[in-house]
């Protein structure tokens, strides 16, 4: 396997990096973005032209339909997919939130068995930015690592 160095060879990080950024922006993280970057770039770019090319179907009055490779399953009334992972089998009692330090202590504190930090509906603020999403990180980041 390549050497940690070489991977991270023409790997640049453009914007300021303060201590938050520091805790998640590790030798280790870049390195793993390094290599998903490389390994998945074309797939990733083919599926975005795929989404394209989608959009204009459905703008065109193409209408969504199931696969046909998965008729056999529709059709099959005894299918049944995988049971959850038994971390998720009692759901009876979750909490939603956003990722600021202050709901992950809240959430951490009431009697609930999930708590999901949902990043992308974050109501107080827009999603401006980097940082801004790096500070929301570093909440849940200080939770997992029992610093709250």
């Amino acid at each position: 396997m390549a050497s940690q160095e070489s991977i991270l060879q023409g790997v640049n990080v453009l914007g300021k990096v303060d201590q938050v950024h520091k805790k998640i922006l590790t030798p280790q993280a870049l390195t793993f973005l390094a290599l998903l970057h490389r390994s998945f770039n074309s797939t990733r770019k083919n599926l975005l032209e795929s989404r394209k090319i989608r959009q204009a179907e459905l703008d065109r009055g193409v209408l969504p339909d199931f696969l046909p490779e998965t008729k056999h399953i529709r059709e099959n009334a005894t299918w049944k997919g995988a049971p959850p992972a038994p971390g998720l089998v009692d759901r009876r009692v979750e909490i939603t939130g956003p990722p600021d330090r202050k709901m992950v202590v809240n959430a951490l504190n009431s009697d609930v068995f999930t708590y999901m930090s949902d990043f992308e509906a974050y109501p107080l603020q827009p999603r401006l930015s980097w940082p801004y999403d790096a500070a929301l990180f570093n909440g849940v980041w200080a939770a997992d690592a029992r610093e709250l």
